[in-house]
């Protein structure tokens, strides 16, 4: 008898979709690809987005290396930081960064560039920039302020400041055959990650929300295990589902949510960063709340999302 392989679409970026991709490609019966934001603005891909003017790699390098046939070694050799010499422009930068950079910025084409690491890898599944075209993340907040800047926003946010809108900034649109590949999809995944700056911005790009809906599969939302600051205080999973509905316009069938909370001292812990658990809030009827474990944030670190690295802490400007 031969099993059916799903072919599963997984949204987002950060530290969150490449973990998620890493536990997916395990499974015979699912074929995972990711489309990935395309609008860091923080540590090595920053950098080397306004110093050499490419695409930012560093979502894209961490979700290839997710995917490759030996991903440790791997990780050993691309996630590794150039010595900073006098004159060097990119001593600091890991070496993924700077190789898919280059392979970018002298074959002409990221798509180029990114099919050449894949190669190099032995990666399972594809990796989609959702757009080739350069933009920054942008929110209004309940006082009326904007920031400019995916780190920005995360730092407006977190500490504090309600954001009411997100936008890009100048518009971009979808790439065509990211825009075609997502049509084929048989489910749509989306998340963990930072909530305003690693998945809504990915629906904010023109062409997106007509793809899926063309989509016949259901959207999953994987939910993150705790806020991300205070600007997120009395934030729920239905609030989640309700801004990445109206965005995408329809709906989202499934969210996958945490139910059992770590010891009341990491809870104390995380307070002190004014983040608390994701709670379910009054979710809508189309929506079906599936209950998962994780147990691993009790002796673990977690990523800025709230789920767990297999090292510690997660930096931001780790890659």
């Amino acid at each position: 008898m031969h099993l059916r392989v799903l072919s599963v679409g997984c949204f987002g970026g950060g530290t969150g979709l490449p973990s998620l991709l890493g536990g997916l490609k395990s499974n015979s019966w699912v074929h995972a690809d990711a489309v990935v934001t395309m609008f860091d603005s923080g540590g090595s891909s920053g950098v080397l987005r306004d110093e050499l003017g490419v695409l930012p790699p560093g979502d894209i390098l961490k979700c290839a290396l997710a995917l490759s046939r030996k991903p440790r070694e791997a990780r050993r050799v691309l996630l590794a930081r150039l010595p900073t010499l006098e004159h060097a422009r990119l001593g600091g930068h890991t070496g993924g960064n700077v190789l898919l950079s280059m392979m970018q910025r002298y074959s002409g084409d990221f798509l180029d560039a990114i099919d050449g690491l894949r190669a190099l890898l032995g990666c399972k599944g594809r990796v989609w920039p959702v757009s080739v075209q350069q933009a920054s993340v942008c929110s209004r907040y309940s006082d009326g302020s904007t920031t400019r800047g995916e780190v920005e926003v995360d730092a407006a946010q977190s500490s504090g400041r309600f954001v009411e809108r997100t936008w890009l900034e100048p518009p971009v649109s979808i790439y065509p055959s990211v825009a075609a590949a997502i049509g084929t999809f048989d489910a749509v995944i989306i998340g963990p990650g930072s909530f305003y700056t690693s998945l809504m911005p990915i629906f904010l790009v023109r062409g997106v929300s007509e793809a899926l809906r063309q989509m016949s599969g259901p959207v999953i939302l994987v939910c993150n295990l705790l806020t991300e600051g205070r600007g997120m205080m009395g934030f729920t999973v239905a609030v989640a589902v309700a801004r990445i509905e109206e965005v995408i316009q329809r709906p989202v069938e499934v969210v996958v949510t945490n139910q059992a909370w770590p010891s009341a001292a990491v809870l104390a812990r995380y307070a002190t960063e004014h983040k608390e658990p994701l709670l379910p809030g009054t979710l809508p009827d189309h929506c079906e709340q599936v209950g998962g474990h994780s147990g691993a944030v009790r002796s673990r670190g977690t990523t800025d999302c709230g789920w767990p690295t297999r090292s510690g802490p997660c930096s931001p400007d780790a890659c």
